[in-house]
């Protein structure tokens, strides 16, 4: 028997249309089926009364991290009147876990998240699918069936639920802002909330736990198995510190945008990106590796920093460091500590070129032009 949302799903618009063969010819019978293996598949529930419960056994991971979230109250006034959107960059597989505690801990109740289906098997699935409301994502996918179910889905959850996404997709394997897919966000505009606002949120972090690993790979070339990714940021637990930041911004209103508009829909996106990019935190590690060369002495290297720090000023960053001898002091000890670059005799070196592109590569969305780096 189906669910409540199942059944609106199928009798959507769009949905009815591709059952009696309005995107191809197809057998009406094979076409239902595949929906609803589809609605099997994005099906989930949040328990929200376990959620707190999961820092228990997660607490190994909490305690290595320091939580400063900033301007929650945009996401508190968001939530009293309207039905949110929360549209963020995506660093880490850390950032399914921070944000929506960080959301908790403001006193807003967790959206339900759009997750990778890759991270759906074995017992994390489980939490997934039946406690944290996660929604499985086939990303790249050109099914048409899948497609039109999807965006039927997101929009009849956010008749009930608020939602978070990543609208880059996925992490960022180069360090930088990537550009913004559509698709979840247009899901969203055709749920016909008249309500409906997008909040924009940045997380940074001092060191991604996956650094690493995401430098070595560069691009996203495939979907490899979360439990050997999860193997390997075990590896790489081991000694790991950071903060991380969760930085929310102004509501941004829906009602301007034509779903049904294709070149409205991209421009709101370019806007969330935007919004998005201008909420990421600079942090020592950020400008300490856009400002470090191969080998440079460390007044050399304050003096660039400094230099840096005065265009990201003007271009109005958030900024989470002070000067060139800060970010060399915070920023210089933990990259050192990490094993990326190494001090002596007042002199900074390069022990690991990729992972140091990585980390300069996240501010490059906010710099007029592109940092020289290695």
């Amino acid at each position: 028997m189906l669910d409540e949302v199942s059944q609106a799903v199928l009798a959507r618009e769009e949905v009815v249309r591709y059952l009696r063969g309005g995107y191809g010819k197809q057998d009406e019978a094979r076409a239902r089926e595949r929906v609803q293996a589809y609605l099997g598949e994005l099906r989930t529930t949040q328990r929200y009364g376990m959620y707190r419960a999961l820092q228990h056994p997660l607490y190994p991971i909490f305690r290595k991290m320091e939580k400063v979230p900033e301007h929650e109250h945009h996401a508190l006034a968001a939530t009293r009147d309207h039905r949110v959107v929360y549209a963020s960059n995506h660093k880490s597989h850390l950032d399914y876990l921070v944000q929506p505690v960080v959301l908790d801990d403001a006193g807003v109740r967790p959206p339900l998240i759009a997750a990778g289906i890759n991270l759906f098997g074995g017992p994390l699935g489980l939490i997934h699918r039946h406690i944290t409301g996660a929604i499985p994502i086939r990303r790249n996918t050109k099914d048409p069936a899948y497609l039109i179910t999807l965006k039927a889905y997101v929009a009849e959850i956010l008749k009930k639920h608020d939602l978070f996404l990543y609208p880059e997709g996925g992490r960022s394997y180069s360090g930088e802002l990537k550009t913004a897919k559509t698709g979840l966000i247009h899901a969203a505009l055709t749920a016909g909330q008249p309500n409906l606002v997008i909040v924009p949120v940045g997380i940074a972090y001092d060191l991604v736990l996956e650094d690493r690993i995401l430098a070595r790979q560069g691009v996203k070339k495939h979907q490899r198995p979360f439990t050997r990714e999860l193997a390997e940021m075990v590896r790489y637990a081991v000694g790991y510190r950071t903060r991380v930041f969760v930085t929310f911004g102004p509501a941004i209103s829906t009602a301007s945008c034509d779903p049904q508009s294709r070149s409205d829909v991209l421009e709101f996106t370019r806007l969330v990106r935007n919004r998005m990019g201008a909420l990421y935190k600079v942090l020592p590690t950020a400008v300490f590796s856009a400002a470090m060369r191969p080998s440079i002495t460390r007044r050399d290297l304050e003096t660039r920093i400094d230099h840096l720090l005065d265009e990201l000023s003007a271009r109005h960053a958030n900024l989470g460091v002070t000067s060139g001898r800060h970010a060399v002091e915070e920023g210089g000890d933990a990259l050192e500590a990490r094993g990326i670059v190494v001090s002596k005799r007042g002199q900074f070196r390069v022990r690991d070129r990729a992972v140091l592109r990585y980390y300069a590569r996240t501010i490059e969305h906010l710099l007029t032009a592109p940092a020289v780096t290695h």
